[in-house]
């Protein structure tokens, strides 16, 4: 048998397409003996932090039996305009053509982030594009595949265009050399009964037949392909409901859109007997996984520069006040001067932060905050600061500057005093474990005295646990966006983003989802619903049974009958329930994480588009979601929006208006 990988593969993030959940494209694949696997989600890369962390969880467990490790590529079905990403007339620009962009580095990652990104933020037409030009731009570290029926290549050879085809193959071959890669699928439905689509498959072998024909031609090597968007075969009638879910239509629709129902993730075994009479395109798929390097996207905390004044100092002066010997040394002692580590654990701890050359900017950055930290206490505990204070202020400053924060408390305060002076924008006074810091107490970031209150800084920061340090801010409702303006205008709008959300199907509106493209009659519906309880009873052992269908049915006679009823509208909306649970629906913004990035927020992860609530404007989110997205380096600030402050503004309005008296709502 030839050995063989997947490289076109759709998981759940193709939204209302895909329905294929990571650890089971990953687990399934190892099991069958695969070396590796591709993510190639369409127009977008939102699964491939959760196929990065699964796969890297999944090979310290064939480590530790010896096994060789899975490795992942990470890629992405593009969309490519006719013309130009920014092209967008009705008749000349409908037409997209699919592209397999696969990294091959690093460098080929951030490529391939760069050209989704500009795909959403630029060429955002119906669907994110990309064109030739930005290819070019971006090829570097790609790999690069002609796709399905729906690519460029293969649309010019149904058109009759052979030339054209054999023109644009040279093209992609010019610009990726023996990194691309002709791409054969074919998807035969075998079983007559079944509804699928029947027309794929005689137009993918009369494209394949010129494909085979122009790739020894033009010298160039094909590979095969699957257009997986599903686990196992058994789910093509789970994913069938799922298309209909994605394009608003019912089950029985007659010119509803169809899949061939072979789009399941295949076995070697049974991609060999489909390809066995082209081998070498299966040995291809094996030939680009060994050309894929393995890297990591996780990176050290890649904090924001904060403006600081040329008047306090500049990096390039601190360059002649410091030599690199004495920098090291103050970053690796303690707020006393004590040695606190061991050389070789020291130049571990200065490689974290950035290496040496990064302690020039942080010592620039301590120092203005040690400034600013201690001008606060001067006015909070008085002049001279008591020695108690001075001693934590100290300590603190030393942790701050030792993990490499310095620039982050500088940021949080420039926006709170900006909203508090600039703006007129009420802030909060503070809430979780910020608020056992008395540099953040001296800076105005929170209004509780840590030191009269007995507050612990190292809930706050540990030096013995890094982690980012997590500011939540609270502004009052009507005045949050005027912040987050203020924000981008500063920092750059390009180095800000917003943080996407995932919603997924949940127990109750998978069967809800399920049974409205069976027409399954709503009182049926409903009572199925509504016997699904808010918690479910202790497994026998006494641990709590998590909610989902599969543990609801075990517990719930109704559902019982319902899953073996012979009504098959009432199984099958069981049935096909139980798989899409859990499915990604649709994303959403972060109710308050914003991401501050030192470059643009596209030079470290992907970047997609939303529609802000608010204003109705198109605003930049990640395509990482917010529990993941600090492994990347990016740092998140937090900006609630908080109703009260809103009210307390009103009444204080209020009672100027009726009575003519100020009041200071922090003074009262």
């Amino acid at each position: 048998m030839q050995d063989f990988v997947h490289l076109h593969v759709h998981t759940q993030y193709s939204l209302l397409d895909g329905q294929a959940s990571i650890p089971k494209l990953v687990d399934k694949a190892i099991k069958d003996g695969m070396r590796g696997m591709a993510v190639t989600d369409h127009g977008n890369m939102m699964g491939i932090k959760e196929f990065f962390n699964y796969v890297n969880k999944t090979n310290k467990k064939l480590k530790d039996a010896g096994k060789e490790p899975f490795k992942p590529i990470f890629g992405c079905e593009m969309y490519v305009a006719e013309r130009t990403l920014h092209d967008r007339d009705k008749e000349l620009d409908r037409a997209r053509y699919h592209l397999i962009v696969l990294a091959k580095n690093e460098v080929g990652y951030h490529n391939l982030v760069k050209l989704v990104s500009k795909s959403w933020v630029e060429g955002f037409y119906n669907r994110p594009r990309t064109d030739h030009d930005e290819l070019q731009k971006h090829a570097e570290g790609l790999i690069v595949c002609s796709a399905c029926l729906a690519g460029e290549v293969p649309r010019l050879i149904q058109k009759g265009d052979l030339k054209g085809a054999e023109e644009r193959i040279l093209w992609y071959k010019n610009l990726f050399g023996d990194d691309y890669y002709l791409e054969l699928q074919r998807h035969e439905v075998r079983d007559p009964n079944q509804r699928a689509n029947r027309e794929t498959f005689p137009l993918q072998q009369q494209v394949n037949a010129v494909l085979i024909e122009l790739a020894r031609k033009l010298d160039v090597k094909l590979i095969c392909s699957n257009d997986v968007h599903f686990v196992d075969e058994e789910n093509a009638e789970a994913h069938d409901r799922l298309i209909c879910l994605g394009t608003s239509r019912d089950l029985d629709d007659p010119k509803r859109m169809l899949y061939s129902k072979q789009e399941w993730f295949k076995t070697r075994a049974e991609m060999n007997e489909i390809f066995k009479d082209v081998p070498e395109a299966l040995a291809n798929t094996c030939e680009i996984l060994d050309k894929v390097e393995v890297y990591s996207i996780d990176h050290p905390p890649i904090m924001p520069n904060f403006a600081i004044p040329a008047s306090f100092g500049t990096e390039e002066g601190y360059h002649e006040r410091f030599t690199d010997e004495e920098l090291f040394e103050e970053f690796t002692r303690d707020e006393n001067g004590n040695v606190v580590c061991e050389r070789e654990e020291a130049e571990k701890k200065v490689k974290r932060l950035g290496g040496v050359q990064k302690l020039y900017r942080l010592k620039l950055e301590a120092d203005y905050l040690a400034s600013l930290t201690y001008t606060g206490a001067r006015r909070i505990y008085g002049d001279p600061v008591p020695k108690e204070v001075d001693d934590r202020i100290r300590f603190e400053l030393h942790v701050m500057k030792t993990m490499g924060f310095p620039g982050y408390f500088l940021i949080v305060q420039d926006y709170i005093n900006a909203a508090h002076y600039e703006l007129g924008v009420s802030v909060g006074p503070g809430r979780g474990s910020a608020a056992g810091s008395v540099v953040a107490y001296c800076l105005g970031i929170t209004k509780v005295d840590p030191i009269k209150y007995d507050l612990l800084f190292e809930r706050f920061l540990n030096p013995d646990r890094i982690s980012l340090p997590d500011i939540d801010t609270d502004f009052d409702d009507d005045g949050r966006g005027k912040v987050l303006k203020w924000v981008m205008d500063k920092y750059g709008h390009e180095n800000c983003a917003h943080i996407i959300t995932y919603a997924s199907m949940a127990t109750k509106n998978s069967i809800k989802d399920v049974a409205r493209v069976e027409k399954l009659p709503l009182a049926i519906t409903n009572a199925l619903v509504k016997a699904i309880p808010d918690r479910l009873p202790d497994a026998p052992d006494g641990s709590p049974r998590k909610m989902n269908l599969t543990n609801a049915i075990a517990c719930v006679p109704e559902l019982q009958q319902a899953a073996a009823s012979p009504n098959r509208l009432m199984s099958d909306t069981i049935r096909y329930a139980q798989m899409l649970e859990g499915n990604v629906r649709n994303t959403g913004v972060h109710a308050c994480g914003v991401i501050i990035c030192r470059d643009d927020v596209s030079d470290w992860v992907p970047v997609s588009t939303a529609d802000d609530k608010e204003t109705g404007e198109k605003i930049r989110c990640t395509q990482y979601e917010g529990s993941v997205i600090e492994d990347t380096g990016l740092i998140k600030m937090d900006f609630l929006g908080l109703k009260t402050l809103s009210i307390l503004n009103e009444a204080v309005l209020n009672i100027h208006d009726s009575l003519g008296i100020d009041i200071d709502i922090e003074h009262v």
